[in-house]
């Protein structure tokens, strides 16, 4: 058996232990290069992420925790916008709105102006015999020392008639055949409108005398040639309406007043009497015997005056 010397050996061991070495250090750098080329780019990519940041509120170069939260988020501009639009609109429609209610006319295009500052009365005091006139297309209340206008009441395009003062009234009839009540001490409001209807023709052609008269009780009685009809003075309210006989017409301007009692003209050529061209009328309706008065409970009753009771006029039963 051969001798192998121990030299040789050592030297063949260092060959092989040098070979691995060799490739190791051949494949190792490379590899190490890899992965350090890799790390790198994937720390530049995470610092190149925008974050928000904490403090301010907006977005910074540098990495924010995953878990970190507490900044606040951003105001969206078009929500803002969105509300800030809807609130100008909302106040825009309220003006609008209270513009056209100061300017919208005035019902029968009433006008009524006060002149000069009436004195006050104490409450319950009886009012002032304020007097009347028409003037201008107007109606007007005057101060008897001055003979200044207190106040006027005017309707646009329209005419009074005639203007009958009342205890704290002052009623006018107009061209268009409109009955309307005013406060007659100062003005400040009117209270009522009464039409008659399809005489506005009739009144442009024959005045408006006798047609305003006041009856007992606080009534107003209209008086037409086709019927006549009573109001209270107060609110308005139609106590009665009495409509004349086929083939006779009311005369207002031949109306007298006598006592209590307004006694009116109604010819009918049909009728022989002389006492079928007169009719006799007071704030109950017409003057009868035996004739029960109105109730007066039933406010504003519609009824026709030439009918004993005050109950409502209801056909038979069939």
């Amino acid at each position: 058996m051969a001798t192998v010397p121990v030299e040789a050996t050592r030297s063949a061991r260092t060959d092989g232990s040098a070979q691995k070495d060799g490739s190791a250090g051949t494949d190792g750098p490379a590899r190490a290069g890899t992965t350090g080329s890799a790390r790198a780019a994937g720390s530049a990519r995470t610092s190149s992420r925008p974050s928000w940041s904490t403090r301010t509120g907006r977005r910074s170069g540098r990495s924010a925790p995953a878990g970190d939260r507490g900044g606040l988020p951003r105001a969206r501009p078009a929500v803002v916008r969105r509300r800030t639009a809807r609130a100008l609109l909302g106040g825009a429609v309220a003006v609008l709105v209270a513009v056209a209610h100061q300017t919208r006319p005035a019902p029968y295009g009433d006008r009524l102006v006060p002149h000069a500052r009436v004195e006050e009365r104490a409450p319950g005091a009886p009012s002032s015999g304020v007097p009347l006139r028409t003037a201008r297309g107007a109606v007007e209340a005057y101060d008897t020392a001055t003979g200044r206008a207190r106040w006027t009441y005017a309707r646009e395009s329209r005419r009074p008639l005639a203007v009958l003062p009342a205890r704290g009234h002052a009623i006018a009839l107009w061209d268009d055949g409109l009955v309307t009540d005013v406060t007659r001490h100062d003005g400040s409001a009117v209270h009522w409108h009464r039409a008659l209807p399809g005489t506005a023709r009739w009144l442009t052609e024959h005045g408006a005398d006798g047609v305003l008269r006041l009856l007992d009780g606080g009534v107003l009685a209209v008086v037409t040639p086709e019927r006549v009809a009573a109001y209270r003075v107060a609110d308005g309210g139609l106590r009665w309406i009495l409509p004349t006989r086929p083939g006779c017409r009311f005369v207002p301007a031949r109306a007298v007043r006598h006592g209590g009692v307004l006694l009116i003209a109604r010819p009918c050529p049909a009728e022989d009497r002389w006492t079928a061209g007169l009719v006799a009328v007071d704030g109950l309706g017409v003057v009868t015997p035996h004739r029960a008065p109105p109730r007066e409970g039933a406010r504003g009753e519609r009824h026709s005056a030439e009918h004993p009771r005050p109950g409502k006029v209801v056909a038979p039963p069939r």
